[in-house]
């Protein structure tokens, strides 16, 4: 009878000794649901934000309006935005060294006049057009990371100047003529091969050729920056340049190599516009070094360099793409688009800003 009295005082004093000390199995899976749920999220704000955004986007339009969900529109939209996602590719590299490329619409239009001025005027093979072409947009590229590295200018003010000395070889090249122009030129030896106007506008499979030089860039531009020695340099050199230097990284050889990258993309950007255009001209892709910037930021590289990645920016570039092809479906006043993507713009660097201080760490 003690004993039974004993009992229920310590239960009527302590009634939590009566439970279980492990907490129930159903509680701790709950717990871990939640703890994955949220990892996720986390996951999906940091890396996949851009492939969200653009699915959203895809998905609005589809219903906003019956044209945009066909095959041809998508077909369409691979074409339109080719050349700024292979901008955005070289951009990205760049970028994430701590630069930025303001000459790259110039470097293209420099690049296409020559590649179209070589087979159209001076009548040489296609290849040797091309490679003449490539080859002049990696050396104004190489030359802007000189001028850069060893000139100690800020990028900005350097490929200022060269957008503004690669415009004039440009206009000096062609005449201020397109080429080739049946009409107006002064000295017209033939027309754009059609291997050249095939690489812009042709298809493979009812696949558009931009589309499968995208693929191809992308995979070589995602392998060299995360499968090089080159790649991790640049990462380090924008990262913490100084943390760089002392880890044996030379920053000369780097900033130049990326800058040499970014000209010999604005070249294959510039042969495959010219394809689609079937000409060229000096005065081709102005403003496309701010729409290879927007795709960058849209795609989520940090804008002060060390993090980012090339395929986010090829879907920013898409994003770009879609939004642009959806409000010309939609009747939108091409006004009223550059304010929008001003806006959406702004609205992303916000947003990027936010949650890499509320889910990086």
């Amino acid at each position: 009878m003690g004993e039974q009295r004993k009992k229920l005082s310590t239960i009527k004093n302590n009634p939590k000794s009566t439970l279980p000390s492990k907490v129930p199995s159903e509680v701790s899976l709950m717990n871990q649901w939640i703890s994955m749920g949220g990892e996720v999220i986390r996951k999906i704000l940091l890396k996949g934000g851009p492939i969200v955004a653009l699915l959203f986007l895809i998905i609005y339009l589809a219903f906003a309006t019956p044209y945009f969900f066909t095959l041809s529109n998508f077909l369409n939209i691979t074409r339109q935005s080719s050349i700024n996602a292979i901008l955005a590719i070289g951009q990205t590299i760049v970028i994430i060294g701590a630069g930025i490329d303001l000459s790259v619409g110039a470097v293209l239009a420099l690049s296409a006049s020559m590649s179209a001025v070589a087979v159209s005027y001076w009548g040489l093979n296609l290849a040797v057009g091309i490679l003449l072409g490539l080859g002049t947009g990696a050396l104004t590229g190489f030359i802007t990371g000189v001028v850069i590295t060893k000139g100690r200018i800020p990028d900005f003010v350097a490929t200022l100047a060269m957008m503004t000395t690669a415009r004039g070889l440009a206009l000096i090249l062609t005449q201020g003529l397109p080429v080739p122009s049946h009409f107006t030129a002064l000295k017209l030896v033939g027309y754009l091969p059609a291997g050249l106007i095939w690489l812009g506008s042709g298809n493979v499979l009812g696949v558009p050729v931009p589309a499968l030089v995208i693929v191809v860039i992308t995979i070589l531009g995602w392998m060299i920056m995360t499968r090089t020695t080159l790649g991790r340099a640049i990462y380090a050199v924008g990262g913490n340049r100084e943390a760089a230097r002392i880890s044996g990284i030379s920053f000369v050889r780097t900033k130049i190599m990326a800058y040499t990258i970014m000209g010999l993309l604005a070249g294959v950007a510039g042969i495959v516009l010219t394809g689609r255009l079937n000409s060229a001209n000096a005065l081709m892709a102005e403003g496309a070094e701010l729409q290879s910037i927007a795709a960058v930021v849209i795609g989520g590289t940090n804008l002060f360099g060390g993090e980012g990645g090339v395929v986010g920016s090829v879907i920013g570039a898409f994003i770009m793409g879609t939004l642009g092809n959806g409000l010309n479906l939609l009747n939108v006043s091409a006004f009223w688009q550059r304010v929008i993507l001003g806006l959406i713009i702004i609205g992303v660097v916000i947003f990027d800003q936010w949650r890499r201080r509320r889910f990086a760490l």
